[in-house]
């Protein structure tokens, strides 16, 4: 990854191979749940994103 990922989460667009990293789950896991975990995501074309502050959100709803 192109840098340390912040504690509250920061505006930077984040890929799904990114956010599996950061989870420790497989791409294809954030791809096919992202909905049901309630992780906004945003089209970019035709590619998914996510925005770092909704992954800190999500983690620390959810695990914080």
């Amino acid at each position: 990854m192109g840098g340390a990922l912040t504690a509250g989460g920061g505006n930077r667009l984040l890929t799904p191979e990114e956010v599996a990293a950061w989870l420790k789950v497989s791409e294809i896991t954030v791809k096919n749940k992202y909905r049901a975990w309630g992780i906004k995501a945003q089209k970019v074309g035709r590619l998914l994103r996510f925005r770092e502050r909704d992954i800190a959100a999500y983690l620390e709803k959810n695990y914080g």
